[in-house]
């Protein structure tokens, strides 16, 4: 792996160019600090919904993918190398598994709405997306385990998941729902049966 950083303002990337955990430089508009970018982006999201009131369990399960994101992150800023493990994939499997089936089935769509972390949740869904779009562009350039793709495309769907469930969750005990998509085409068809 590269050096760790011992100053933040080195003055290396001022040609347009940044160094990869291998010690080589590519532009900075290269798909792969592109992907690493989108993936820094997520783990922040990440880090300002952990600002707000969940349910413990969900707390920890996202300190666990902040630490895998930081793996993928790492895998990415390293060509050939791999850091993120199939198991990491599993347990996002097992997690969606768990709080998904906690959940009533969805009878219309949803809005990205609701309460303050369930919104955030879902901007963490979106950065996720254009995250995995990134590795995905990238893995047609360079060779890439597939790990990558499949944990954004998971952590994708978990944050969905997880959305519905911060929506749900009150510190005060009651329990709040989604916000549902009012279509009019829908409301046609209720109409006219």
């Amino acid at each position: 792996m590269g050096q760790r950083l011992t100053q933040i303002a080195t003055r290396t990337g001022d040609n347009g160019t940044t160094g990869l955990g291998d010690n080589t430089r590519v532009p900075k508009d290269h798909l792969r600090v592109h992907a690493m970018g989108d993936v820094d982006e997520l783990n922040s999201g990440i880090g300002v919904l952990l600002c707000e009131d969940m349910p413990p369990g969900v707390r920890a399960l996202l300190v666990e993918i902040q630490h895998q994101l930081f793996n993928l992150g790492g895998e990415l800023s390293i060509p050939g190398f791999t850091l993120l493990k199939p198991e990491a994939v599993l347990a996002l499997d097992e997690a969606l598994a768990q709080h998904n089936a906690a959940l009533p089935k969805l009878q219309e769509f949803i809005l990205p709405a609701g309460t303050r972390a369930a919104a955030l949740a879902h901007v963490c869904r979106t950065v996720a997306r254009r995250a995995e779009r990134a590795v995905v562009a990238l893995g047609h350039a360079d060779a890439l385990q597939p790990a990558p793709q499949q944990y954004l495309n998971r952590l994708s769907d978990l944050m969905f998941v997880l959305a519905r469930v911060l929506n749900r969750h009150r510190s005060d005990g009651s329990v709040g729902d989604d916000v549902y998509w009012k279509s009019e085409r829908l409301a046609r068809n209720d109409a006219a049966d």
